[in-house]
């Protein structure tokens, strides 16, 4: 059954997803609502769009799931919920799963639920948590028939600027990837690398299981579509951006452009084109 909902998940023409992740308001933080202050006009934006899929939360799913017809995304739903993206790690930091949260995915129409899987410096507890976290969803997600998502995520210390910002060392990525495949991931939603071109080792070290790759903070668009033709060259079976998307003054046109290079192969250059569309 998990493979029913997976062919939910990942484009017919290509075989790889474009998953847009607006579950930001999940982990109070100001700076996170940027743009998505309302929920329902930003999920109606990008759905309108048509990306493959888009990631929310419990709270905010009934804008997608609404949506009537068979060609709205996918519905990939956000399950654990954390405290730890300040520019300081408090004092009792946590990484906390919802109750029943494969039941709750079934009974939202998810196509899978989504996991973290952190690493940062000075607070191994949290890593703890999160094992803990998915060891409790594999078994709930087997009997529901309902993929697991799991997102490793290599922090850079907190202080240099909040707990969003990736540590691109492929070295700590590897290791952590391949945790995330041990614990019994279906997908994997991984860090890009600093440099792109060594990002096919993470894809190696994942073996069947998926990758896709999370964005990142916002960066132009030049850089996000050229890194992302060059993730997709790297054998990726997909893209997670939220804010790349989001806060983009063409959410529409940002989305075309991107599903152009991950599903129909253009190049960056090719794909902008779709950033003068009509907003």
């Amino acid at each position: 059954m998990k493979s029913y909902r997976l062919n939910r998940l990942f484009n017919a023409k290509s075989g790889r997803c474009f998953d847009v992740a607006i579950d930001h308001g999940f982990f109070n933080q100001y700076g996170f609502l940027s743009s998505i202050e309302d929920a329902a006009s930003a999920i109606a934006t990008v759905v309108e769009a048509g990306p493959d899929a888009v990631q929310l939360t419990v709270g905010q799913a009934r804008y997608l799931q609404s949506v009537r017809g068979r060609g709205k995304p996918s519905l990939v739903l956000r399950v654990d919920v954390a405290n730890i993206y300040g520019r300081e790690l408090p004092e009792c930091s946590f990484s906390s799963m919802i109750s029943d949260a494969a039941l709750q995915a079934v009974q939202l129409d998810a196509a899978c639920v989504c996991v973290n899987l952190f690493q940062i410096p000075g607070a191994p507890e949290v890593h703890s948590q999160c094992i803990d976290n998915i060891l409790e969803l594999k078994a709930e997600c087997d009997g529901y028939g309902m993929p697991m998502m799991v997102e490793p995520l290599v922090f850079r210390p907190n202080e240099e600027a909040g707990g969003y910002m990736v540590d691109g060392d492929e070295e700590k990525i590897l290791p952590l990837v391949r945790q995330a495949v041990e614990l019994g991931a279906d997908i994997v939603k991984a860090d890009p690398t600093d440099d792109v071109s060594v990002y096919h080792r993470v894809v190696e070290i994942a073996g069947d299981v998926p990758v896709l790759v999370r964005g990142g903070g916002k960066v132009s668009d030049a850089e996000i579509l050229k890194r992302t033709e060059d993730l997709v060259d790297q054998g990726v079976a997909g893209i997670v951006y939220g804010r790349n998307v989001i806060q983009h003054e063409n959410p529409a046109g940002i989305t075309s452009a991107l599903m152009a290079v991950v599903h129909d192969g253009l190049s960056a250059l090719d794909a902008e084109q779709f950033l003068r569309q009509k907003q």
